[in-house]
């Protein structure tokens, strides 16, 4: 009786661990999309000048933050729909995955890389800030003009098909994963607009983020809840287990 009564005590535990990490991966994404849709009006032109600007030393690392955040909520919502969201969902998740990782690069590199370079070595500034803006950038940059490049494919891809996984999975909100899919295959029409408007393009995206990570984190939360209230209290356990 007293074994069984650990076990089931232990179990419990064990889902509200599992309940909290996979909310907190829909917080993460709650957060990444606000602050991705949030800042895109307001982001500081991609010249020089605007390197040493406290705006500037403000909004870069939040967007590195951001970053990283989307990588453990994209992580987290597709983790609640392994079963279903198939190859599909897999070619989603990785391509996004991909996509994130080489943004977090590089806007850790205008956060902290370029500042202290815009006195240094304003050319090289310039490069990279060109890179960034889709801008034909002067001086030898290596890989890094056609790097930043491809990484716009598995963001287009990734969101449609990431979306389109979701939508079919129904278990996270189809609205979000349809904003999702839709948002993202728009996409590289925003390269027919100026680059000031271009980032306006992803505040659909950034909202369908944190949408999808809201019904994950409200769902959970759910669920825990009843988990919780089935399984009763260590005295009722001990009781029945009598």
């Amino acid at each position: 009786m007293h074994t069984t009564r650990q076990t089931a005590i232990k179990e419990s535990k064990m889902k509200i661990t599992a309940s909290k990490v996979i909310r907190w991966s829909g917080l993460s994404a709650v957060a990444a999309g606000i602050i991705f849709a949030g800042i895109q009006p307001i982001h500081p032109p991609d010249v020089l000048a605007s390197v040493t600007t406290n705006a500037w030393a403000i909004i870069t690392p939040l967007k590195t933050m951001m970053a990283f955040l989307f990588l453990l909520g994209i992580t987290g919502l597709y983790a609640r729909q392994v079963n279903k969201a198939g190859w599909l969902g897999l070619v989603g998740f990785l391509l996004l995955s991909l996509c994130w990782s080489i943004q977090l690069a590089f806007i850790f590199a205008e956060a902290f890389i370029l500042p202290p370079l815009a006195t240094a070595a304003p050319q090289f500034v310039e490069g990279i800030l060109a890179v960034v803006s889709g801008q034909p950038a002067e001086g030898n940059l290596g890989d890094l003009p056609t790097l930043f490049a491809l990484a716009g494919i598995p963001y287009v891809l990734g969101g449609l098909l990431f979306g389109i996984a979701t939508f079919r999975a129904g278990i996270l909100s189809r609205w979000a994963a349809s904003l999702l899919a839709v948002a993202s295959i728009l996409t590289p029409l925003a390269a027919l607009l100026p680059h000031a408007t271009q980032r306006l393009a992803g505040i659909p995206v950034g909202l369908a983020i944190a949408w999808l990570g809201y019904s994950l984190w409200s769902e959970r939360r759910a669920i825990a809840s009843e988990g919780l209230a089935g399984m009763g209290s260590p005295l009722r356990l001990q009781t029945a287990a009598e």
